[in-house]
Order: C-alpha cells, then structure tokens, then sequence
C-alpha cells in the first residue's frame, strides 16, 4: 500500500476517479446529513456513554477541556469548529481506550467582548448574550461533539459569578487583592482601563483604537507574589516550549545589582538603577530615564525643560506593549536634561537624559547606559553623540578575538551580538576596570556587587517585568466587584453569606466614559450599609475584568449547579487538575497564566489540593482564508452552518482536521472540502457494498498498519496524518475486498469504522448500524494492531536530498532513522545527489520520508 502523493494529500485524494457504481458525493452528503441528525437525537435520547462525577475512579479519568467561547457575534465560525473537533477526536478516542471521559463545554459571556457587541446591535447584553448562547449551542451540538451538557456553565449567571465573587472576597481576605492608585491603560473606545497584556502594540486588542494613560484608582490582583512560583514551576509542565517561553519572557524575572548613581551638585538626591551586568560597570557613559520617572522634571534645568516637556509628551503616547514592541526597530529618541550624575567608582561626571527605550515598567526605570555592551545603549549613544568605552573582552581562545588591545566595538559589531573579529557582548575578561581588570565577569560581577553593598552605593537583588494584574473595569457587563467603601473602615468585603452581588437591570449600559461605571449611577445599588461597622457605606462600581471569571470556570464544571460550595473538594482531589487543555496561543501570557496564578493562590489558601490548573496543555494553530488569519475584522469569517447543511458535519469535520497539521493551523477552501466529500462517499460505498466472500489469504498487514499510525497520529494530535492513514486504508480495502473471505471482511471492514469513529462520529455511528453492529459504535474497544503483522509490514521509504525526490526504497515498518540513513548513503541516485557533502540536518518521518540536507 504506498503511501499518498502529496497532490492526492492536499486535495483529499480528488486525483483517483470515484468507481462507476459508487454513489454521487452530492447524493451521499444529502443522505448523510440527514442520517446526521438522526444520530444526534438517538444520542441525546439514548447517550451511548456518561460520566458520573462521584463515581470515577481518579486512574481512569480524563478531563478534557478546550477554552469555551465568547457568544459575542450571531454564531461560531469554522476556527471554532476547528478547534473544537480537533479536541473531540481526542476525548472520543481517549474514550474508546477505556478511559473516563470528561468533556464540559461553557459560555464566557461576560465582559468586553460580548458588550461590544451588544453595542453594536444596540441591545441589552442581558438579553442578546441569551440569545447568542442558544445559537452557539445549537452549533455546537451539530458538531457531533461528545460534550457533557449537564455541566454546562455561563459566566454571566448569578449563580455562577457568586462564587467568581468568593475568590475575589478570599483574595482580598489574603492581601492579594487591593486597589492602587497608577497610572493606567485607557481605551477611548471601549471607555475603560485594560489590563497591560490587553494592548496589542498601541492599541486596544478588542477594538483596535489606538489607547492613552490615565491616572485612576484601580483594583489589582497581586500576580507579582507570585512571579518565582510562576517561573520556577514551568519546567515541570507538559506545555509547549512556546508557551513556556513566552511566560518567562512575559514575567521577566531577573536577576542582578542596583547601582545608585548620586546626582551631582543635589545633596541627597541619587538616582536607583538595575542591571544583569554589574560587570560592565567601568563602561558607563550617560544615565536614561523612562519618560515617568518622578526625578525627570526636577532634574530638567530651563534651557533644557521645552525639549525635555515635548519628549516627554510624545514619549508618553506609546503605551502598552508597544513600549516593549518599538525597541530595536524605530530609531532611539530622548533628551538631556542638563543635568549630571557621578559614577559611584570612578567619580566621573555622566549626563543625564530622557529616552524612549527606558521603560517605567521594568526595573527601576533608570538605566546606566553601557555603549559598548548592549545594542539598545549603543543605538542611544550614537543618537545623541556619547562615547562607547569597551570594558569587558572575550575569554582566552574565542573565536576571533584577543584580550589585549581591543577597539572600542562598531555598532554594527554590537548589533551582531559579537560576532566579527574582536567584538564581544557576553561573558567575558574584565579591562579597563580599575581593581576588577582580568576578573573573569561572573567573579567581577559577584565582587563589584559586594563593594557596591560595603560602600552603600548598591545591592545584589531581583526585578520583574510582570505586573500586578488589573482587574477593574468601568463597564456595565460584568460581575460587581464584591467591595463596599466606609469612611471609617475603608474598603470592606461584602460577606460570603451576602453574594452574590447581583448585577442590576440597566436602560442605559453604555460606558459613561467618565471613568465611572454605568452602576455609578444607580443609587439603589450604590449606597450600602458597612458590614463591619453598620454605618452608611458606597458599593464598588467598577465590574471585574473577564479573565477573572474564565481564570477559574474549569473548577466548576464538574459540579456547575452546587449552590452550597463552589466545588467539593473530593471530587476536584479525583478529578482535577484537568489533564489535557486546549487553547489557543493568544491567551499564553493572559488566560493562561492567570488561571495558574489564581489556581496557586487558592492552593496556598488551603482550598484546592493542587496547585497548577492544566497538566497538559497544547496550543491549535489557526485557519487561513484568502491568505489571511481567519477573523470577523477582516471579514474573512465563514459560518459552519452553510457547509453542515451542505456536506454535513463530519465532512466539515474530516476537511477542517485535514487542513494542517492541527497544532500549526492551515487554509480553507471550498475545493479542497469536496475532495472530502468524495472520500467520505468512497468509504461509505467500500462498508455498505454488498461483500461476495472471496478465496481469502489476504494479508491483513497494511490494516494494522493503518491501526497502529491513526492511534499514534491521534495521541500526538496529527489528525491530519490519521485521516491520510485512513484514506490509504480505503484504497488498500477498495482493492483487496473481493479477494477476502467473510471472516477477513468482517475484521477489516468494522475496524475501518472503528478507526473512523473519533474524527467521523456521525458516519460512524451509520455505519457500524449498517453493518449489522449493535449500538453504539463509540462504546466499542479501540482496535489493537498485530506486532507481528506491523514487523512483517513494508512501506515505500521517499528519500529526498535538500527537499527533492531522489530514490523509493521498499523498507520493513519500523526501520529506524539510522538504518534509514544508512541505506540511502548506499542508493546510488541518492549518493550522486550528495556528491560528497556532508549531510547538515536530517529530517525522518517513519514509515514514510527521508530528507537529507546537504
């Protein structure tokens, strides 16, 4: 059976020609989506499974979870539905392993995104967020997806937000909730603050209006408490690289000196810097200052304060994560301030300046410029015409360099990290640093840090990126935050007892832009007695961001209609942590690493047994159309209802799943989903065809084959590889059925739809009843493949040299990447291709290609 072609791949076998007497693939998928709906109602009549949450042992089950959607539009779209088949098969499969499945599915229908909507279409949110659920379920039971509905859960709900109202109560009761007054990120669209990782460059994520600060009184979760635990513990997670990648950089934990630089001719005043490079101290020639600092303007003498004040200005309209995003690609900008500092060693005078570069955020907002040592100091220096002074050379016997005599580094040399001749940006010799020249820089960092402490002028210590978490939002849709104002106690939480705090009825939910919440204005709600003192008191009118409602909602699925506690803590010991999460990479620094702040947090507190929410979780990749990620703004979105109507479900489902590998995403087309279509009526035809018994002695290898790759390609969650796997078992069937006998029929065919049963649940489900099978198909055991017949097994091995087919070699299953290799080194059309050059990566996929890159 060899394997397909890539054109046969791509276009969902559309190169082999349907057989005569097969059914037309209109026919078929009319038929088909009939028989869809017929399924789907015998399953929510009859459920071929169920989980019950008291009773599953915690060896057996698996909680599967995929992030629930925002019903923020009229309905899903195929992205949706991508993602959430791509999770199903897995569930469905994990079932049929004997597992205990548990797949909830929910609604995240509070905050931003769903009032945006609501203000578009000029309706209440209350009453449009009912309506959009009703769709998006409806949608998602056409799916064929195996969702627990009986656990069903809506963020917007009273009783579920009560208990989103109870953390926020225990947070606070812990000190880990507390209002500050900062300066934040305000959009003048959706007129409210957004929390920093809701900025995408210098704009709002959710409405794309570019966004300014404002100085306001807001409430914030405490995450930086949590920043080591955070970090420390990603390695011993099941996530992605990427993931954890981007979490650390996001935290950015560092490790390093404060060096305090005095303020010539001002007795008293010092300014504080931060740096990983103590070593490069000797280097310093100039002291920044982010555009906040609170020395800027008592610094800026008067020649100076015009140009200073219209930098400022500028500097301060870049916001959010643009800060972070512009460094290294605009040109460096900033301006003297007239005044100067004096090195802590040497005593030379260094000027002080503004900068773009320097970010309030990180550190201490003050940097100590070292030219010659780092590309963002160089760029600056250059800018403004400061010296480069080289303080730290490459080690004995690096590459292209020497210790002595070294130039001061070009700034294209800085720019490639250290890469010609006598540049060098790392580790490194000490020179001309008085007492510390010929210090190796970790030695040199560890003794110019304990001078620095003896002499006062520094300390070893530890900075962050990561912020605390703003949580307040001046909007209608969303839960109140549990906290009632006393002028006598201050802020005071509102008793467990009393939650929740019900959001009232509103005419006028629109934001007043005021930054004030539209509550503010509601009298009834606002004023409130102190429940610690009794005297009059003003209730909180600002509502809680929506990643606080979606930071905890997996806890609550297995128990969404307890009213006596938000989870019991049995059940979550059995059931939880979720074991296989899917998400999109979008929420990597947001969704994801609140959900394990809060998660930690309550572990701390004694209310969970566990304390990171997701042991596995991997990321879907996204859907293309017309050249383009798939989104309502750039009105590329397509509607899954039109295709289900047409193709029916699985089609869409098999097409989707086919489209790329599912963690990396790939395009939609409507040509490519028919090459589906004639697939699905190929292997329909194949399983109902009447079966005349034939001599028998077929080999029955390449179906164990088959079992073995869709089982290993569904683990790793290659779906598309697995329906390939599949549609090369078809063709193998087409053409050995006449010469199988009954009992070889019978294994190969209901093995077939076996294997086809977590991507096709529906045609499954029809074929396994029109093969005489009781129901139901997906209460089956998954199929084991033969060791024996898998060793016996050969494959066509493709080999390719830089990308190019040079050779096919028949191999035994199971040949090794080595004895890939090794055989076709000794390929005569594979060595010509070489022509002696030595082989720089390998890429091996088993049983099927090899690729040498010379």
């Amino acid at each position: 059976m060899p394997p397909l072609t890539p054109r046969e791949m791509r276009g969902g076998i559309e190169s082999e020609e349907t057989r005569p007497d097969a059914p037309a693939p209109h026919a078929v998928s009319s038929a088909l989506v009939e028989r869809e709906e017929h399924w789907r109602r015998r399953w929510l009549e009859d459920p071929p499974f169920s989980f019950a949450v008291d009773s599953v042992p915690a060896g057996e089950k698996f909680y599967n979870l995929v992030e629930f959607p925002y019903p923020s539009a009229e309905g899903l779209h195929v992205g949706h539905v991508y993602t959430y088949c791509g999770a199903d098969t897995l569930g469905r499969y994990r079932r049929m392993r004997g597992r205990k499945v548990f797949q909830p599915m929910g609604f995240d229908s509070f905050g931003i995104h769903t009032e945006n909507y609501a203000l578009r279409v000029g309706e209440n949110p209350k009453t449009l967020t009912a309506r959009t659920i009703a769709n998006y379920r409806r949608q998602l039971r056409r799916l064929g997806a195996a969702w627990e509905w009986d656990h069903e859960l809506t963020t917007s709900d009273p009783d579920y937000y009560r208990w989103t109202q109870w953390i926020f109560v225990k947070l606070f009761e812990a000190g880990l909730a507390e209002q500050q007054e900062s300066s934040v990120v305000w959009c003048p669209s959706c007129l409210t603050v957004l929390a920093f990782e809701q900025v995408d460059g210098d704009s709002c994520e959710r409405c794309g209006t570019v966004v300014t600060q404002k100085v306001m009184k807001q409430w914030y979760l405490r995450i930086t408490a949590y920043a080591d635990a955070l970090v420390d513990s990603l390695d011993g997670l099941d996530w992605p690289d990427l993931s954890k990648v981007l979490q650390r950089e996001w935290i950015g934990r560092s490790d390093g000196a404060e060096v305090v630089f005095d303020v010539a001719g001002r007795d008293g005043l010092a300014i504080e810097t931060f740096t990983t490079r103590v070593d490069t101290l000797y280097g310093v020639t100039y002291i920044a200052l982010s555009s906040s600092h609170p020395f800027v303007a008592e610094l800026t003498d008067e020649a100076h304060a015009r140009e200073v004040a219209t930098f400022v200005e500028a500097a301060r309209s870049v916001v959010g994560a643009a800060r972070f995003s512009r460094q290294g690609e605009l040109p460096a900008r900033g301006a003297f301030t007239g005044a100067h500092a004096t090195h802590p060693l040497t005593g030379a005078p260094l000027p002080i300046y503004v900068a773009d570069y320097v970010l309030e955020e990180y550190g201490t907002g003050a940097v100590m410029g070292v030219p010659a040592h780092d590309a963002r100091d160089l760029q600056f220096a250059e800018a403004m015409g400061l010296p480069v002074r080289t303080v730290v050379a490459p080690p004995a016997g690096s590459e292209g360099s020497k210790e002595d005599d070294l130039p001061p580094l070009t700034p294209r040399q800085i720019r490639r990290g250290g890469e010609d001749a006598g540049v060098w940006t790392g580790d490194g010799v000490l020179v001309d640093s008085g007492p510390y020249s010929g210090l190796p820089s970790a030695a040199a960092r560890d003794e110019i840090t304990d001078g620095l402490s003896r002499s006062g002028r520094g300390r070893a210590s530890r900075r962050y990126r990561l912020r605390d978490w703003l949580v307040s939002r001046q909007r209608y849709w969303g839960s109140p935050i549990p906290i009632v104002h006393c002028e006598e106690c201050g802020p005071v939480a509102v008793p467990v007892e009393d939650l929740p705090v019900v959001l009232p009825d509103v005419e006028q939910f629109r934001p007043t832009g005021t930054g004030l919440s539209p509550l503010a204005t509601i009298e009834s709600f606002v004023n409130a007695s102190c429940p610690r003192c009794g005297g009059p008191a003003r209730r909180e009118t600002d509502v809680l961001d929506t990643f606080v409602e979606s930071s905890w909602y997996y806890l609550r699925y297995p128990q969404p209609h307890r009213d006596d506690v938000p989870w019991d803590p049995e059940v979550m010991a059995r059931l939880l942590p979720v074991d296989m999460y899917a998400g999109g990479r979008e929420h990597t620094t947001r969704h994801h690493l609140y959900a394990r702040f809060v998660t930690r947090a309550l572990h701390d507190l004694g209310l969970l047994p566990f304390a990171e929410p997701f042991a596995t979780l991997r990321l879907h990749g996204m859907l293309i159309k017309d050249g383009a990620k798939m989104s309502k703004s750039r009105g590329n979105v397509v509607n899954p209802d039109e295709y289900v109507d047409r193709v029916g479900a699985d089609n869409l489902r098999l097409y989707l799943l086919f489209c790329g590998p599912w963690e990396e995403g790939g395009d939609f087309s409507d040509r490519g989903l028919m090459g589906m279509v004639r697939f699905t009526a190929r292997l329909a035809h194949v399983v109902r065809e009447a079966h005349a018994p034939g001599p028998g002695g077929v080999d029955l290898a390449p179906l164990h084959h088959a079992i073995a790759r869709v089982q290993g390609d569904i683990e790793r969650l290659k779906f598309n590889t697995a329906i390939a796997a599949l549609m090369e078992c078809v063709r193998w069937l087409r053409g050995a059925r006449e010469q199988m006998n009954e009992r070889e029929w019978q294994v190969s065919s209901r093995t077939l739809v076996r294997l086809l049963a977590p991507l096709a649940p529906h045609l499954a489900e029809e074929l396994w009843s029109a093969l005489g099978e009781p129901y139901s198909v997906h209460c089956q055991p998954w199929p084991q493949p033969d060791e024996s017949a898998l060793r016996r097994q050969e494959y066509e091995l493709v080999i390719q040299v830089n990308g190019r087919v040079r050779d096919r070699v028949a191999v035994p299953c199971g040949t090794t990447e080595q004895e890939a290799i090794d055989m076709a080194l000794n390929r005569p059309r594979v060595a010509s291709h070489l022509q002696d050059r030595s082989i720089r990566r390998v890429v091996f996929v088993p049983d099927r290609l090899l690729n040498l890159v010379a």
